[in-house]
């Protein structure tokens, strides 16, 4: 397909980088003992992607874990974790599927990783974040942006 001066699609990763991480183990030492029952573990996911350049984008996961026992948390994950890609050679309107879930999905067993050491050197068993389908979650995030913008045309 790359006729002339058209360049074959690339995507590289250029840098990876935590941006930030906090563990929260409030309770402890006494979060530490056994318990009959396992927390409830609640686990938020976002991503965003900013360009730097007309081909270089800094595309950030963030993930959030809590276990929580009852009314109390047991401990507090959160950790925001980015990604500086190059992307050139592909049509524009497949520029945010990339951004929003290729770029994510390279990023993830990374991010996946450091909550895991994380919660394993807060004295837990390591948690091990199930996969995310990024695909889903961006379909979820344009059909909720198609329906703001129609919400939004009515009320002009």
């Amino acid at each position: 397909m790359a006729d002339d001066n058209t360049q074959s699609p690339s995507l590289n990763i250029l840098a990876q980088y935590t941006k930030d991480l906090s563990f929260e183990n409030p309770g402890a030492p006494r979060s530490l003992q056994a318990r009959d029952k396992a927390p409830a573990i609640n686990i938020s996911v976002n991503v965003n992607a900013n360009p730097l350049s007309d081909s270089d984008f800094d595309v950030v996961l963030s993930l959030n874990a809590e276990a929580r026992e009852d009314d109390k948390v047991v401990f507090a994950a959160e950790l925001v974790y980015g990604g500086v890609f190059r992307i050139t050679g592909f049509p524009q309107e497949h520029m945010l599927p990339l951004l929003f879930i290729e770029c994510p999905r390279l990023l993830f067993p990374f991010a996946r990783q450091i909550i895991a050491d994380v919660t394993r050197n807060g004295g837990f068993p390591p948690l091990m974040v199930d996969p995310i389908d990024f695909g889903q979650m961006f379909s979820q995030r344009m059909a909720e942006e198609q329906a703001r913008s129609q919400v939004n045309a009515l009320n002009s």
